[in-house]
């Protein structure tokens, strides 16, 4: 084998103005994501833990402590008493620094759905050491950045749902996590976050575009259709039209 990767970055070019990356098949047959940097490459794997090793015999660090988790709570009839020290929250922090790289190349090749999987993993990380951390230095090194990791995996939600052309999927996913940016926010009083916040700046803007460029429903068409007929008073086609909004109420799911 050669070690000597020269050739494989002289094919691909550095651009620094992006995020370089790409999928590729391996030749153990699975797909790998590659991020290409300026004085090398990184290859992980697409699916699993990046770096493709199974610490103690599970998928990654976050499983195995929930597996320890779910004894202690087993055998101690509930989550007290259950503690992460320094070392497991740095080496879950450590950990998911693989992911973060991962999503990153994952939003820049459109794989949407791989993206929302690795950052839906990282929230239950943040949830683990939030809850079990013994220092409140070791929680806070995660929690901070609870904010940025909404919006990204709201980020995959939202793209996934405008793949398949559902504005209202879209946008309710949108308003979820602005109102948990804004619970995170209410119960955190910290003098190190400013008064206002980009995530939540850039959600709203989302939110916005979105109830705008959504194109009406059929009942809002029949609705417009409506005040039409009996602006130029066609009551007989306001009654029809009518009869078609009620139709439609009926057939609407009861919350």
């Amino acid at each position: 084998m050669d070690p000597d990767i020269s050739e494989i970055l002289r094919q691909w070019d550095y651009d620094p103005s992006r995020i370089n990356a790409r999928k590729i098949i391996g030749k153990d047959g699975k797909v790998k994501v590659q991020m290409r940097l300026d004085l090398g490459l990184l290859q992980m794997e697409a699916d699993g833990r990046p770096d493709g090793n199974m610490p103690h015999g599970c998928e990654s660090l976050l499983e195995y402590h929930l597996r320890r988790l779910a004894t202690h709570e087993q055998q101690e009839g509930s989550e007290a008493g259950f503690v992460l020290d320094s070392e497991d929250c740095a080496q879950l922090q450590a950990e998911g620094m693989q992911y973060y790289y991962r999503y990153l190349c994952l939003f820049a090749v459109e794989d949407f759905e791989r993206a929302e999987r690795d950052t839906a993993r990282n929230l239950r990380v943040f949830d683990l050491v939030w809850q079990h951390a013994s220092d409140a230095t070791d929680k806070w090194a995660l929690e901070q950045y609870r904010p940025y990791l909404i919006m990204m995996n709201t980020r995959a939600k939202v793209s996934m749902a405008m793949r398949q052309g559902d504005y209202d999927v879209a946008l309710n996913n949108t308003e979820e996590a602005i109102r948990a940016i804004e619970q995170f926010f209410a119960s955190h009083q910290e003098s190190m976050f400013g008064e206002t916040n980009n995530e939540l700046t850039l959600l709203k803007s989302w939110a916005e575009q979105l109830r705008e460029s959504k194109p009406p429903s059929l009942e809002e068409h029949l609705e417009h259709e409506l005040k039409a007929a009996l602006q130029r008073e066609d009551y007989e086609a306001a009654a029809r039209i009518r009869d078609q909004i009620q139709d439609l109420t009926k057939q609407r799911p009861r919350p």
